[in-house]
């Protein structure tokens, strides 16, 4: 258990760093890369879960999950609830890593960057339109696809995959979701994602960083988690 426990929070550190690296590279300013648009960080996001999941596997977590509405889903495909606890804890702990290194890696940035809503969204997500049901539901459609789509991938219909070729298929199906759901609510479609970097926006010293919204916050904690133990009922009963 010590070295899935490892893995998963390596995995979901590196998945942090990347993506809301990505985020910020993209939004601070004075950053080469400001202004590169929603495509790009999408694009970003997608090769983060692949480099997260290739250092999960690499680091002692054959599963590889990096989220705890992933873990949820396949509990309640299996019936097996004994890898949730550890792994939501080392998950979290994870994104809180990844999320230092971020602001560490931006440093002289956030100084220099005005708005107090795009420090944040370096963190931690927030809607397009702030409408509580419809921002649910997004969020847990989005675990829902990610879990229901990873487990297609997976299935004995699907085929043996090559081996590691599973980690690039997840970060284009990460994409995918971004590209086609994300723009509502920022797709965090993993608790972990979102709460672990919203914890550390709280805590780090940034300079005139703002609320950290955590009025918010219980939408990509909540709705995921719904969507993935629903994804798995499913995969389930279909049975694949």
């Amino acid at each position: 258990m010590a070295s899935r426990f490892f893995g998963e929070f390596m995995g979901t550190m590196v998945l942090i760093l990347m993506g809301n690296g990505a985020v910020a590279n993209m939004l601070l300013t004075r950053s080469k890369a400001e202004g590169a648009g929603w495509l790009a960080i999408t694009a970003g996001w997608a090769f983060a879960v692949m480099t997260g999941v290739f250092t999960a596997i690499a680091c002692g977590s054959p599963d590889a999950h990096l989220n705890p509405a992933v873990t949820l889903g396949f509990a309640m495909k299996t019936g097996d609830f004994s890898l949730l606890a550890p792994f939501a804890a080392a998950q979290l702990l994870g994104a809180m890593a990844g999320a230092v290194l971020v602001w560490l890696n931006f440093l002289p940035h956030w100084k220099v960057t005005p708005d107090a809503d795009t420090k944040f969204a370096c963190f931690g997500t927030s809607p397009a339109i702030d409408s509580r049901g419809p921002n649910y539901f997004t969020e847990a459609l989005g675990a829902f696809i990610l879990i229901l789509v990873v487990s297609a991938i997976g299935s004995k219909a699907a085929g043996t995959l090559p081996p590691g070729l599973g980690p690039y298929l997840v970060g284009m199906l990460v994409w995918a979701i971004g590209i086609s759901l994300g723009g509502t609510t920022g797709y965090a479609i993993n608790p972990a994602r979102d709460l672990g970097p919203r914890i550390m926006h709280a805590i780090l010293p940034i300079p005139d960083k703002g609320a950290t919204n955590w009025s918010y916050a219980p939408v990509p904690v909540l709705g995921p988690l719904a969507g993935g133990a629903l994804a798995g009922l499913l995969v389930k009963w279909v049975g694949f």
